[in-house]
């Protein structure tokens, strides 16, 4: 997604970097605007992403393949977020750009 002009902020309480970014513990640590939020995460830490999401109003969830939370997805549009849940982003992104 970098090489497609996307800027990705590695949040990851365990690392110190990734991509050449450096990475944050949670998203209320990153110091800027957050347009979309793509979890890489197991189903069950979904939740507490959410609820960082929801906080700081971002306006689109991506859950991963295999990344499948209902009761997360649906607090999450309740909020008004966008969301969409276990698909790649990646291909969906090659699927429609190329």
């Amino acid at each position: 997604m970098q090489t497609n002009g996307y800027h990705i902020i590695p949040v990851n309480p365990h690392i110190k970097g990734a991509l050449g970014e450096k990475a944050f513990a949670s998203l209320l640590d990153v110091p800027e605007k957050i347009d979309i939020v793509n979890i890489f995460r197991r189903p069950d830490f979904v939740d507490q992403v959410v609820d960082q999401a929801i906080r700081l109003k971002v306006p689109a969830i991506w859950m991963q393949e295999e990344v499948i939370n209902e009761k997360a997805a649906e607090k999450a549009r309740k909020a008004g977020i966008f969301v969409v849940m276990d698909r790649c982003i990646l291909k969906e992104h090659k699927a429609r750009f190329g």
